[in-house]
């Protein structure tokens, strides 16, 4: 996997570090040549451009990559111009921050993918959403421990949370499933509707598309991140 974190200020810093010390191939980009320098030993590549610029993000493959991450939160416009230009590039996934509600709406106007509104500390789960994709969202609610909402995927389907063996491999703790029950509406049409289990028993049944949420410590989770990501 390649990946562009595009903006290296605290945030987009720590996101690029973080993602390469997960293994992935990063390409940092930022027009600021101190930034650029000061990350160049802890990514694949690190580029001095201006991001606005076509023929120079079309000089570094920019298309080649499979996420580009636009973490500039200070200049609005650039990051608007940065997105729209890695869209145009056919950039399939641009994961871009938000600095307010506005710039939230344009993001999302332009054909962002994702958006998030983050700071620095939360760069370790935008890192953990790439890596890890089956991961809807994560909760730090102690140093070293999280809550993650997930997606257990195939392997564990049609499993029963005992069979699952997540406590007794993993120690992570399955604390709530979220299923999406079929039903057939007054009008006749078939429709789903969002069943929460907030107490679930070893014998509950784990289904592809349920979103289990687990709480445990962060080794533990990357433990099993890792073994989700070579199935």
């Amino acid at each position: 996997m390649i990946v562009s974190v595009i903006g290296l200020g605290k945030f987009g810093a720590r996101v690029a570090t973080r993602l390469s010390e997960k293994g992935i191939e990063v390409v940092a980009i930022d027009s600021n040549i101190e930034l650029v320098e000061k990350i160049k030993d802890l990514v694949t590549h690190a580029v001095c451009i201006d991001v606005t610029d076509e023929k120079a993000l079309r000089s570094v493959n920019i298309s080649d990559v499979d996420v580009a991450i636009v973490s500039i939160g200070d200049n609005i416009q650039m990051s608007i111009m940065a997105v729209a230009m890695l869209r145009k590039l056919g950039v399939g996934r641009v994961i871009a921050r938000a600095t307010n509600l506005l710039h939230e709406h344009v993001l999302e106007e332009i054909g962002a993918s994702e958006i998030v509104k983050i700071e620095e500390g939360m760069g370790d789960i935008v890192a953990s959403k790439i890596v890890a994709p089956h991961i809807v969202q994560q909760y730090n609610f102690a140093p070293g421990y999280s809550i993650v909402q997930m997606k257990l995927g195939k392997h564990f389907a049609g499993k029963t949370l005992v069979e699952s063996q997540l406590k007794q491999v993993y120690s992570l703790n399955a604390v709530a499933i979220e299923k999406k029950v079929p039903y057939i509406t007054e009008e006749g049409k078939s429709d789903f509707r969002i069943e929460i289990n907030d107490n679930p028993v070893p014998m509950d049944t784990i289904s592809d598309d349920d979103i289990v949420v687990v709480v445990g410590s962060d080794r533990n989770f990357k433990k099993l991140f890792n073994d989700l990501s070579e199935q």
